[in-house]
């Protein structure tokens, strides 16, 4: 099966030339982060963290075809360019602690290693009138800005589940053969 690129103003090189960056700024940004963070990481908690992750682009599709389809059903007004995604730094939990994992089948051997929560996030102005990006989630009984479920006074403040992508492949423990910046 043929990718059916996304195309900005109907050409794909206005897309290809915009995701650039030279390689050896990647390679510098990447080196930072396993000489500092990674390190303090590995450190502080007595492991080898991944430096890595990764997603099919089935999966990312699909999770974008989903913020699209459900905020259309929650603010039909939403546009496309209103909608984002909100990367947040995880980790998963130790391996006597697995069974928390239960409903969401993520090999053991992830555990300790850092991961990302991708959540849709809807642009809306505040209370002043500026433009944000909220976490969305229009899951949780209608109210679907992240500020709508803090705080609601009944004790729950987070719905049962919420749209979100989680589990990639990290490396390690994965092999590092495949990446172009491995070290």
């Amino acid at each position: 099966m043929k990718t059916k690129p996304t195309l900005e103003d109907g050409t794909l090189e206005t897309v290809s030339g915009t995701n650039t960056i030279a390689s050896e700024l990647v390679q510098k940004l990447i080196s930072n982060y396993r000489d500092n963070q990674m390190q303090a990481v590995n450190k502080e908690l007595g492991i080898t963290d991944s430096h890595a992750i990764w997603f099919d682009l089935p999966k990312l599709k699909k999770f974008i075809a989903c913020i699209e389809n459900e905020a259309v059903k929650s603010n039909p007004e939403a546009s496309e360019a209103d909608l984002g995604i909100r990367f947040y730094y995880a980790a998963y939990p130790k391996a006597e602690d697995w069974s928390i994992m239960e409903s969401h089948p993520v090999e053991r051997e992830y555990a300790e290693r850092h991961t990302l929560v991708m959540i849709p996030t809807l642009k809306k102005a505040d209370e002043n009138g500026e433009m944000l990006d909220y976490d969305f989630c229009p899951l949780n009984n209608g109210r679907s800005l992240a500020m709508a479920s803090k705080g609601d006074g009944d004790g729950d403040s987070f719905p049962p589940e919420t749209i979100a992508e989680n589990h990639g492949t990290l490396s390690p423990p994965h092999d590092t053969k495949v990446e172009q910046f491995p070290n």
